[in-house]
């Protein structure tokens, strides 16, 4: 009670002091600009229409006050606090400068204009009689303005007309009429009529209407009827030139494949024809068949803007060419009303290397660093396949978390061949602006865990990758092949026999032989980018098949003791789901709330009693539930903490996974920004294991969620995001129940407690 006592009196005392510093630099008779409001006076407009129409009007007014964070303007007060304005340079005003902002003075204000904005909007939404007036109040050296807005009544449409005559242009028009954005029976709207404008040229775009633009459209309005209503007329403007009204059709395509854009031309001379198209490549780097792939264009089509963009979206995303760009123009040599198309590709250096430096952080609250090593062959085979050759070295730490101390040091290297093709017996012809691709990988990679293992792994995998959309990307592995194989140290495997012999397999699993094979979908959707959206999603699903195929032909049966083995190693046999959805609700001014739900299962059956340890589920750290450490919650109703000895704690793992995040972040400058957060989840096994408690997934997986929350700081740099948060549960799963929320215990005075529940986590980057 103490604590919020004083802490709000902090608060009401920071109000008093900002608003009375807010107007310390305001001139001699002058005043700080409040801002303004629109009232809208002898309207018949329904209440939530003229509130929103409100908002809108009194949004056109400038100069915007002074911005304001819970009321208050604590960047102004950053600007009379810190340095001297009649001064340059020092620490003071470089603050002051980059973080503060100058008081909106009143006498910048022009008050005519903004009226003159205020009825221009008015009249462009319908209301062609608007009236407005001003009010000013001052007040302590502060200035409000007030607009009394007289709207009228507000016209409506009456009628469309589309243009009648037979031209191929006005039947084209006349064509697109059933979408029109232009309904009888709604107002009048200036921004709908310019929208109606873009969209017909969009739909004669599609048609060969090359030359035509938005500009070329005009909607006349009759207002005549006295009615308050309005007839529009959509027809062509009289000088529009005779190119705009006709049809154009491609003729020849000229690809210039090694352009050098130094130079203002290029000679056709050299043009060797392929098809449809002539490509100009004196050094023989590509193969002209790359082209077929990318063009959307064919001699004799009509010219369409979607063709026309898809074709040159493909040829940036080839990933070979460092410039791309095309021009149009009428042909000299053929017919009337032909189009030649000239593409200009400017390649990259075919080979280049490639060092890097980095920190990283994962989800296990390891935190490191790594360098990277990495060779591109962007033009492998002619055919723009890019072949990249990788190694790395890295070690990791962990801060906080059941294997404090038993450090990581990892090494690899993978080989990637990526082909802008799908390599496949059947034909795929695919609309998308994105080339489909063909991918083989090759990898190894080394993990030492010190005092616990070296693990060993190898993979190689040959798929495929395409993308409906920029928002859409589907990958689909026809095959993907696993080898793990681990060499514990003494300590480590003492302790796995001693854990196995207690009925604790955790360890032994985590170091058994494993060979994983089989094929794995991935679908990934994303819109998170469109930031202008209140509400954006990201969904990651992937469905993971091993063993299928070769336990079908086997018949492997673990229940009956029937295992086989490849390579030495028992083949693994299981289906694994897993889907990662997010939702993201934009506030406004760069804050939001984020919310994720996770979801995952996995089925072992014929040669796997159990899921491979690197295919199941953990939980808690850094990107999960931050108020528990990195694979320390779980399964079920399991006793968190060490159970074999000291630093080389196992990690808890399981075949069922539920998680559930939502996340309030609130911006208050361009860098800093801030967390408020909830999490709750836990893991569960299909089978009980017989040396925990109630670890097997049940219909009262519920009661069994752990909860947590805590609070945060971003820190973003534009070039990366330094993330601390400091978390605490809420509810613990492995107490008794009716003891599982620990509210009421939360007490920071005892240091105890702080040790036990209070947990920080440093990582780079967003939690999701």
């Amino acid at each position: 009670m103490n604590n919020t006592i004083r802490l709000s009196t902090f608060i009401i005392i920071s109000i008093i002091i900002s608003s009375c510093s807010a107007t310390k630099n305001i001139p001699e008779g002058d005043y700080l600009f409040m801002g303004a409001n629109v009232k809208l006076q002898e309207n018949n407009i329904p209440p939530r229409e003229s509130k929103a129409l409100s908002g809108e009007l009194a949004g056109l007014v400038r100069p915007r006050p002074n911005s304001r964070f819970l009321g208050i303007p604590f960047k102004l007060w950053i600007y009379n606090f810190w340095g001297n304005p009649n001064k340059e340079g020092g620490l003071g005003n470089k603050i002051r400068n980059k973080f503060g902002e100058p008081p909106v003075l009143f006498s910048s204000v022009k008050v005519d204009h903004n009226i003159d904005l205020i009825e221009n909007r008015l009249e462009n939404r319908g209301y062609f009689h608007a009236f407005v007036a001003s009010d000013t109040s001052l007040r302590r050296k502060r200035a409000r303005l007030t607009f009394l807005a007289t709207p009228g009544p507000q016209y409506m449409i009456s009628s469309v007309h589309f243009p009648a005559d037979s031209s191929d242009l006005g039947k084209a028009i006349n064509a697109t009429s059933p979408t029109s954005f232009l309904k009888v029976g709604e107002a009048y709207d200036l921004d709908v009529i310019r929208s109606e404008r873009d969209r017909i040229d969009a739909r004669l775009k599609e048609q060969g209407f090359y030359y035509f633009s938005p500009e070329h459209l005009i909607v006349r309005v009759d207002s005549t009827n006295n009615q308050h209503k309005v007839d529009l007329y959509v027809d062509t403007k009289t000088d529009m030139p005779l190119q705009a009204r006709n049809i154009y059709t491609i003729d020849d395509i000229y690809i210039h494949a090694n352009y050098d854009i130094s130079k203002d031309s290029v000679s056709t001379a050299y043009a060797k024809p392929h098809k449809d198209f002539l490509v100009i490549d004196t050094a023989n780097i590509f193969k002209p068949r790359i082209f077929e792939r990318a063009m959307f264009f064919n001699k004799g089509d009509a010219y369409n803007r979607t063709d026309h963009n898809l074709s040159l979206h493909r040829l940036v995303t080839l990933g070979t060419f460092k410039f791309v760009k095309n021009r149009f123009e009428e042909s000299t040599e053929s017919g009337d009303n032909q189009l030649d198309v000239y593409y200009y590709l400017s390649p990259f250096p075919k080979k280049s290397i490639r060092a890097e430096l980095g920190a990283r952080s994962t989800s296990a609250n390891f935190n490191g660093t790594e360098v990277n090593l990495s060779w591109r062959n962007r033009n492998a085979f002619r055919g723009a396949e890019l072949l990249t050759i990788t190694a790395y070295a890295g070690t990791d730490i962990q801060v906080s978390g059941i294997n404090k101390g038993n450090n990581l040091f990892r090494v690899g290297a993978e080989a990637n061949l990526t082909f802008p093709r799908l390599i496949s017996p059947f034909n795929f012809r695919s609309s998308s602006a994105f080339i489909p691709r063909t991918r083989v990988q090759l990898g190894y990679d080394l993990l030492n865990r010190a005092q616990s293992y070296i693990l060993n792994s190898f993979r190689t995998s040959f798929g495929y990758i395409w993308k409906e959309d920029v928002k859409r990307e589907h990958t689909f592995n026809l095959i993907s092949v696993n080898y793990v194989q681990s060499n514990p140290t003494k300590r480590y495997q003492h302790i796995a026999d001693s854990a196995f012999k207690a009925g604790n397999t955790a360890y032994q699993r985590a170091i058994e032989k494993q060979f994983i094979i089989g094929p794995n979908y991935n679908f990934l959707y994303t819109n998170t980018t469109e930031t202008r959206k209140t509400n954006t999603f990201y969904e990651n699903f992937n469905i993971d098949l091993s063993g299928n195929l070769l336990g079908l032909l086997t018949g492997a049966n673990h229940e009956e003791g029937n295992r086989k083995k490849i390579f030495g190693a028992h083949f693994s046999q299981y289906v694994r789901l897993e889907n990662d959805f997010r939702h993201y609700f934009n506030l406004g001014y760069g804050s939001q709330i984020a919310s994720r739900l996770i979801t995952g299962y996995g089925l072992a059956y014929g040669n796997s009693p159990n899921l491979p340890f690197i295919r199941q589920f953990f939980i808690g750290g850094t990107n999960s539930l931050r108020a528990f450490r990195a694979r320390s919650l779980g399964p079920g109703t399991t006793t968190p903490g060490d159970t074999g000895g000291g630093m080389l704690g196992a990690d808890k793992t399981g075949d069922v996974k539920l998680e559930i995040n939502t996340e309030y972040r609130p911006k208050f400058n361009n860098i800093l920004r801030g967390a408020l957060f909830v999490d709750a989840g836990n893991i569960w096994l299909l089978n009980e294991d017989e040396a925990e408690g109630q670890s097997k997934f049940s219909k009262d997986f519920m009661k069994q969620l752990a909860v947590g929350a805590g609070i945060g700081l971003r820190f973003d740099l534009s070039f990366f995001v330094l993330r601390t948060d400091l978390a605490t549960p809420l509810r613990k799963p492995w107490l008794p129940e009716g003891e599982r929320w620990v509210l009421g215990e939360f007490n920071l005075r005892d240091k105890e407690w702080r040790r036990e529940n209070l947990v920080f986590n440093l990582a780079i980057g967003y939690p999701f």
